[in-house]
C-alpha cells in the first residue's frame, strides 16, 4: 500500500485539533496513554531537574508540554507539528502555562532548523512511527541526538510492533478486540485502515538499538502495553 504523504498527514490533524486538546478524546485508540504521558514527564523530570528548555516534536495541541510544565514550570517551550491550527492550540494553551518564551514551528522535524545541544527534554508523543525507511529513522533519531544537551534526554511515547511475527499478530490481535470494545468492528476496521495507510511504527527494541548507535549513553523502557511503549535515552 502506498503511505500516506506529509501533506495527506497534515490535512488530517488539521481537521482534528479539538479532539486532540482532550486526553480522554484525543487518545483513545491508544493504551495507556495518560500512564505513558505520565510516566515520560516524570522521568524527564527526574533525569533533567534543573531543565530550561523543551522541545515537543509533533507537539499536536500541546498536551505533552502541558504535563512537563505541570512538573517543571516556567520552561521555554518549542512546539513543533505540521498542522498550523494544532500549533495555535498549542501556543495558546502553552503560553498560559509557562513564563518561558514558547516558539512555534511549523514542519517536519526532519526538515526544521533548530539549534544543536540546545534542549535539555525532548518528548516525541505518537509521532515517530511517521518515519518510513531506516536511513529515515536513523537520520531522525541522530539529529534528536544532537539537538540535546549533553545530559539530556529524548522521551518517546509511541505505537510500537514486535520482532516476531508471531507475537506481533497477537499484540495486534489484542490491539484490534481492545478497539472493537470501545467501538465496535466498524471503528477497529477504521483504526487498522489509518494505521495502514500512514504509520510505519517500528519495535521498542529497534528504537533503543537505534538509540545507542547514534550515541546515547542510556537507554531506558518505561512501560509496555501491546502495541504501545514509552521509552528513551539519555545523551
Amino acid at each position: 500500500m502506498e503511505k500516506s504523504t506529509i501533506t495527506e498527514i497534515k490535512e488530517r490533524f488539521d481537521k482534528d485539533v479539538e479532539r486532540f486538546s482532550n486526553l480522554e478524546t484525543g487518545q483513545v485508540a491508544t493504551i495507556d496513554a495518560t500512564i505513558s504521558l505520565e510516566l515520560i514527564t516524570e522521568a524527564s523530570k527526574r533525569i533533567v531537574p534543573n531543565a530550561a528548555t523543551v522541545l515537543d516534536v509533533g507537539c499536536g495541541a500541546g498536551n505533552y508540554t502541558l504535563k512537563m510544565l505541570s512538573k517543571v514550570p516556567n520552561l521555554s517551550c518549542t512546539l513543533v507539528d505540521l498542522s498550523l491550527p494544532m500549533l495555535d492550540k498549542a501556543f495558546e494553551r502553552v503560553s498560559a502555562e509557562t513564563k518561558g518564551k514558547v516558539i512555534v514551528k511549523q514542519g517536519d522535524i526532519r526538515e526544521i532548523d533548530l539549534e544543536e545541544n540546545s534542549f535539555d527534554i525532548i518528548l516525541a508523543g505518537a509521532v515517530l512511527h511517521h518515519l518510513r525507511d531506516d536511513q529515515d529513522w536513523e537520520t531522525t533519531f541522530t539529529k534528536l541526538f544532537k539537538l540535546l544537551k549533553p545530559g539530556g534526554c529524548l522521551m518517546i511515547s509511541d505505537l510500537i510492533t514486535q520482532d516476531t511475527d508471531l507475537l506481533n499478530e497477537y499484540t495486534w490481535q489484542i490491539y484490534g478486540e481492545y478497539l472493537e470494545g470501545l467501538g465496535g468492528a466498524v471503528y477497529r476496521k477504521n483504526v487498522f485502515d489509518y494505521i495502514a495507510k500512514e504509520d510505519t511504527p517500528r519495535s521498542m527494541n529497534y528504537q533503543l538499538d537505534l538509540m545507542k548507535k547514534v550515541g546515547f549513553s542510556k537507554v531506558e523502557i518505561l512501560h509496555k502495553n501491546m502495541c504501545f511503549g514509552a521509552f528513551g535515552g539519555i545523551k
